[in-house]
């Protein structure tokens, strides 16, 4: 608990129950987390407030988007040093393929892409996809 409510007051969040709760969810999984993997860990927990939570640890830069490349948008803890201005997190992603968890490879980092002529890029995502440790 000390830990989530510490990053909390380091991202200057409001130390809420209900975000210490599902910080909490995060600091404990070893994987990313979709919307529905953080539900199921709550008795009950409003899905507007967990929208706007995961929206808020999103733009304050202590959480960010695992995309990879199934239809469900998972989020997983940034590393020290993202802020509200950037996130730093351009790590490859790996999905299994036979459990559908998806995990940061931090040691991985997306290779820098130059976009055609006439075309700016936003962002890149590096997917890997597989069979995970435990499958």
């Amino acid at each position: 608990m000390n830990q989530a409510i510490d990053l909390l007051k380091h991202h200057r969040l409001k130390k809420t129950p209900v975000r210490i709760q599902i910080l909490e969810e995060f600091l404990k999984a070893d994987r990313a987390l979709s919307k529905s993997d953080i539900e199921n860990a709550f008795d009950k927990l409003d899905r507007i407030t967990l929208y706007r939570t995961l929206k808020s640890f999103e733009e304050k830069g202590l959480i960010h988007k695992a995309v990879d490349g199934s239809d469900k948008i998972k989020f997983a803890l940034c590393h020290n040093g993202c802020t509200v201005h950037e996130h730093l997190d351009s790590h490859a992603h790996f999905h299994c393929n036979d459990c559908g968890k998806t995990f940061c490879m931090d040691d991985i980092s997306a290779p820098e892409v130059k976009a055609p002529k006439g075309f700016t890029l936003g962002k890149t995502h590096l997917v890997l996809a597989g069979k995970c440790d435990t499958c």
